[in-house]
C-alpha cells in the first residue's frame, strides 16, 4: 500500500495527460494524494484532470512546453505553496526515422533539453525540496532503448541511458535523508504515444505492457530503488548489458525493424 504520508500529500507528474502519467494520476488519486499534471496537449490533460477530480483529490492542471525557457519559473508558480511528496518525470521525446548525421539537429537538442535539461532542472528544484522535507519520492521514468545504442534513435537510447545513471547516484545521495529514488525503465507499452509513432504491437512473441501496469509497479518498487524493469523485461535487460556490444547492437538492429514503421526501416 503506498505511504500516503511520505508521498503526499501533493504530487506532481511532468507528462501526466495520458498513458503511464495517466495511469500514475489515477492510482495517486485513488490513494487520496492531491496532484499537479503537466503536459503539453490541453485536451489528454484536461480529461485526466477531470477523471481524477471526481474520485474526491484537488488538481492542478498545468498546460505547458518543458522546452519553454520559463517553465521552472511556470511550475514553481503553481507549486510552491503546496507540500509535495512525490515527482514523476513521465515527459519524455522520441526521434524515430532519422540517422544521427543525416537527421535535424535541432530536433535533437529538442530530445536531449526535455531528457535531461529539463528532467534536471525538476529533479533539483523538488528534490532539494523533499531532501529538507526529509520525506518523499522522485520517479524517473525510463526506457529500455537506454540499455543498447539503437540506429535512428541513438540520441533517445543516450538520453535514456544518462537518466538510469543519474537515478542511480541521486538514490545514493538522498536515501539517507527518507527520500526514495525509482528509475521505472519502461519496455514496450501501449501508450497513446507509442500507437501515434505506428509501433506494431501485434509481433508475435512480442511482450507489450499495458500503462496501468507499469504505472503499479513504479509505485510498489519506489521504496526500493534504484532502478526497476517494469513489464517483465528484466531478463531482456540484463542481456542488453553483456560485454560484446556489437553482437548485441546488431541482434537489436534486426528485431527493431519488425517494430518500426516502414518509414522508420532505413
Amino acid at each position: 500500500m503506498l505511504d500516503t504520508t511520505k508521498y503526499g500529500p501533493w504530487a506532481v507528474i511532468a507528462g501526466g495527460s495520458e498513458g503511464v502519467g495517466a495511469s500514475f494520476a489515477h492510482r495517486l488519486a485513488d490513494a487520496g494524494i492531491n496532484l499537479v499534471l503537466i503536459a503539453r496537449k490541453p485536451g489528454p490533460l484536461a480529461a485526466t484532470a477531470d477523471a481524477v477530480r471526481a474520485k474526491g483529490v484537488q488538481v492542478r492542471a498545468l498546460e505547458l512546453d518543458l522546452l519553454d525557457p520559463g517553465a521552472l519559473r511556470a511550475i514553481r508558480d503553481v507549486t510552491d505553496d503546496l507540500d509535495v511528496g512525490l515527482l514523476i518525470f513521465n515527459a519524455g521525446a522520441n526521434s524515430y526515422g532519422h540517422e544521427f548525421v543525416t537527421g535535424d539537429l535541432d530536433r535533437v537538442r529538442g530530445v536531449i533539453d526535455l531528457n535531461i535539461t529539463a528532467q534536471l532542472a525538476l529533479t533539483h528544484h523538488f528534490g532539494a525540496l523533499l531532501k529538507e522535507r526529509g520525506r518523499g519520492g522522485v520517479i524517473l521514468v525510463g526506457s529500455m532503448a537506454g540499455y543498447l545504442g539503437q540506429a535512428q534513435i541513438s540520441i533517445y537510447s543516450a538520453v535514456k541511458a544518462f537518466s538510469r545513471v543519474f537515478a542511480e547516484g541521486l538514490w545514493l545521495e538522498l536515501r539517507e535523508h527518507g527520500v526514495d529514488v525509482l528509475e521505472l525503465v519502461l519496455g514496450v507499452t501501449r501508450t497513446p504515444a507509442m500507437e501515434r509513432a505506428g509501433l506494431n504491437f501485434d509481433i508475435p512473441g512480442l511482450n507489450v505492457a499495458e500503462p496501468d501496469d507499469v504505472a503499479r509497479e513504479g509505485l510498489e518498487r519506489l521504496p526500493h530503488g534504484p532502478v526497476w524493469v517494469a513489464g517483465g523485461n528484466a531478463e531482456a535487460a540484463a542481456k542488453r548489458s553483456g560485454p560484446n556490444r556489437a553482437e548485441l547492437a546488431l541482434g537489436a538492429h534486426e528485431a527493431s525493424k519488425r517494430l518500426l514503421p516502414p518509414e522508420s526501416k532505413a
